[in-house]
């Protein structure tokens, strides 16, 4: 596995020979000659709700005491402490590498859309008319003309386009900015799953065929999938979106979908759109072909945003906190000392050292934890909490037997190992973590899809927190009706995605809703 690093701690109070401390007398003070034994209180590290009784308070307090974010005084808002963006730096090097090599280029517009320009394309602009903040004064004046903050690019780009773009030798444009955008009338905020402003980045691309077009939504989207499941280790389904649900100006939306099986809601997880000709006939985007005509462009637009960050917690993280797979954890290993009264406290300490520089020399992210107002117990949970990986820890014993124990954050397995096998045995775990993961939370959603024929069982497994593959029409007026009629208290059933690997649909077979013949098969479900 490239690139990867480990950091753990244990809110455990069990005895634990590699730490301890001496026994004290009434006055606060170590007995002579007394036993060593593990600390005994509160660490005031541990979550005080449960993932499986209280979700949404259990998944607030985990982002927070993991250092993930901090909230802000403008609600909706939030900082991404330096735990959560390290997260964020290593996925958009991956997917910025990749974009780069398939000839996409990097730029940056503006954060501001005046107007006329953000209402020209009126279907795309009634998708976002609630959610535009707009900028009305500057300092005690009022502005001429109000001026919008962008909720997405492509009425920002476009004008360029059409400017940039004469002729076939101008194309592709392919361009892609990373970015924050500001959408702001919602309630019910969440970090990283709902936010007034969040990162992300947007592709946006013009092509002279449709056929150019088509072929790279899906090469995004397979990118898309390849940081769910190879880097998040999250499961997700590949599909097209319905004519309600796909992105409002465009021919046909692409996404990954995710799910979240303690809330039994489904959670899109990116998206890639080919938007056909409808903007380059808004904005002029016209080229003069190979053959000397004018022709309108094909564009697509697509994008992910720290949107990914809240999945990964909803999916991996438990009743100690996060749990991170080791691909994108911030630090990989933590090494943590364990001295005994009297022991060389020095040498463990040289032998943590050591350890962490033949582990990140070996292209791990690893540290030691060596503050010494803190029992090793307490570290433990420390960093169990923030989700590191793989714990070491190095006592006396260890160094006697030239060994170190690893602890697993994953399923808590502890195993000792030879130190002269120290880098190799460390990449095969992190790795078993990764797949362990990914296969882990694959049955957990696998469990979660139930196939439905009629109206009634759907509902049931709707209401159930399962989402429901069933044969559909593909009628939008139907997808409203149903929408209706599984209204509730925890909001209504909608189509996911119609998934692109799906079994032909048999002949005769009815529509769950209607029993008009059914078109497709398609993922249904309640969704964030």
């Amino acid at each position: 596995m490239e690139n990867l690093k480990i950091g753990g701690k244990d809110p455990s109070g069990e005895k634990n020979s590699r730490g301890a401390v001496a026994k004290k007398d009434k006055t606060g003070g170590p007995k002579p000659g007394a036993k060593m034994k593990e600390v005994k209180k509160e660490t005031g590290l541990g979550l005080s709700h449960k993932k499986d009784e209280n979700f949404g308070e259990w998944y607030a307090e985990v982002v927070v005491k993991s250092e993930m974010i901090e909230y802000y005084d403008v609600s909706g808002c939030y900082i991404l402490r330096p735990w959560a963006y390290s997260i964020w730096d290593t996925l958009r090097e991956f997917f910025d590498a990749e974009l780069k090599q398939s000839g996409v280029k990097n730029c940056y517009f503006p954060l501001f859309v005046s107007s006329n320009v953000l209402e020209k394309e009126k279907n795309h602009i009634e998708g976002f008319a609630p959610e535009v903040a707009w900028v009305t004064k500057s300092g005690q004046s009022d502005l001429e003309m109000p001026i919008a903050i962008r909720p997405t690019s492509e009425t920002v780009m476009y004008p360029y386009f059409a400017k940039w773009i004469r002729g076939h030798r101008e194309l592709p444009l392919r361009l892609n900015q990373w970015c924050n955008v500001v959408r702001w009338e919602f309630s019910n905020p969440t970090p990283f799953i709902r936010s007034r402003e969040f990162l992300w980045q947007e592709g946006h691309t013009a092509f002279a065929t449709k056929e150019e077009a088509d072929s790279e939504v899906l090469e995004i989207l397979e990118l898309y999938r390849r940081i769910y499941e190879e880097y998040l280790a999250i499961p997700v389904i590949k599909g097209k979106k319905s004519e309600l649900e796909k992105f409002a100006g465009g021919l046909y939306t692409t996404s990954v979908e995710a799910f979240i099986p303690n809330t039994g809601r489904g959670i899109q997880g990116a998206t890639s759109h080919c938007l056909g000709q409808n903007f380059a006939k808004m904005f002029e985007i016209n080229f003069e072909n190979e053959k000397g005509e004018r022709a309108m462009v094909w564009q697509n637009s697509w994008a992910y945003s720290t949107r990914v960050i809240g999945v990964m917690v909803m999916t991996h993280g438990d009743d100690k906190g996060l749990v991170l797979p080791p691909r994108v954890a911030p630090v990989q290993i933590i090494v943590i000392p364990v001295p005994y009264k009297d022991a060389d406290t020095q040498a463990i300490m040289d032998a943590c050292s050591e350890t962490v520089n033949n582990l990140n020399s070996a292209g791990f992210r690893a540290e030691a934890d060596t503050r010494d107002n803190y029992s090793p117990g307490w570290k433990y949970s420390d960093w169990e909490l923030k989700g590191v990986p793989l714990r070491i820890e190095i006592g006396p014993k260890d160094i006697a037997k030239k060994q170190v124990r690893i602890v697993r954050r994953d399923n808590s397995v502890k195993k000792d190992i030879p130190s002269d096998n120290l880098v190799e045995s460390v990449r095969e775990v992190l790795e078993s973590i990764q797949e362990s993961m990914f296969k882990t939370a694959k049955e957990k959603r696998d469990a979660c899809i139930v196939k439905a024929k009629t109206f009634e069982d759907f509902a049931a497994a709707i209401n159930n927190k399962k989402m429901v593959l069933v044969p559909w029409c593909d009628e939008e007026e139907v997808e409203k009706e149903v929408k209706a009629r599984t209204k509730g208290e925890t909001g209504a059933a909608k189509t996911l995605c119609s998934p692109f690997d799906q079994e032909p649909v048999p002949e005769g077979t009815l529509c769950f809703a209607t029993g008009k013949p059914a078109k497709k098969w398609t993922l249904w479900g309640r969704s964030y």
